[in-house]
């Protein structure tokens, strides 16, 4: 018995220990709610917010971080023409092969082709990035509850080290980020993306757009699939109607 009461103690001794550490890991803000062209159930992704979010990501992720559930070819999807997601790809290089004599070689991406990679494997991005492991973006936005504000938050958050607090050698503050400190450095700063379609690059205008595009990323079908469940609900309340028009014929008869 006292064996059992011992080992208990240690178990739950272990779980607390856990559960403090977690909770104040998880000492953050909560990310406020914004307003997006996306939301609710006749939203729909503005395609030139999604353009642009592509073309930060490009410019400033792109070094750093995979989107590795995409392909090329997806971006037809976002209002680009073939001809300009061919230029997207082809100024990529992809690994292929083996060729005839059973080597790997180096050709241009290809519609068909997955997003590049920044880094050949796990070890190589560490390397490049003082030990800290940059992750996947393709479902950034639903690695967490409220994932689409957590990361506008997260982008527009950075801010100077507030008083009396000491942050670790590399890391950033972040109050939005668990812990309230951050490996990664400050992405985004002003003007520090030139948009071809001529909107001025602010750190919020690039971030709504970058998430807008990663918001899409993760969910490349949404539209469809509101417009299936609109239909759907038409669909349900025309059969209501006639079900209920039926009852009242037929119960009419017995009266």
């Amino acid at each position: 018995m006292r064996k059992i009461l011992i080992e208990s103690a240690i178990v739950f001794s272990v779980i607390a220990f856990y559960s403090f550490n977690a909770s104040a890991a998880g000492d953050f803000l909560k990310a406020p709610k914004q307003q997006w062209s996306f939301s609710g159930i006749f939203g729909t992704f503005d395609r030139g917010a999604l353009q642009r979010g592509f073309q930060v990501y490009s410019e400033v992720c792109a070094g750093c971080h995979s989107v590795r559930l995409l392909s090329y070819r997806n971006l037809l999807e976002i209002g680009f023409t073939e001809k300009q997601v061919k230029r997207i790809a082809a100024s990529k290089e992809v690994l292929d092969g083996p060729n005839d004599d059973g080597e790997m070689f180096q050709r241009p991406g290809r519609l068909s082709d997955k997003f590049v990679k920044p880094f050949p494997n796990d070890q190589a991005a560490r390397a490049g990035n003082n030990g800290a492991l940059p992750p996947d973006l393709s479902l950034i936005t639903k690695a967490r509850k409220n994932g689409i504000n957590y990361l506008h938050a997260l982008l527009t958050g950075y801010k100077p080290v507030p008083k009396g607090m000491k942050v670790a050698e590399g890391m950033y503050y972040n109050p939005y980020y668990p812990g309230q400190q951050i490996a990664m450095p400050p992405p985004l700063v002003d003007g520090g993306v030139e948009y071809t379609d001529k909107t001025k690059s602010t750190i919020t205008q690039m971030s709504s757009d970058l998430t807008t595009f990663l918001a899409w990323a993760a969910e490349p079908e949404l539209e469809a699939r509101k417009r299936l469940g609109v239909k759907v609900l038409l669909f349900l309340l025309i059969l209501t109607g006639l079900l209920y028009g039926i009852k009242r014929k037929v119960w009419s008869r017995l009266h």
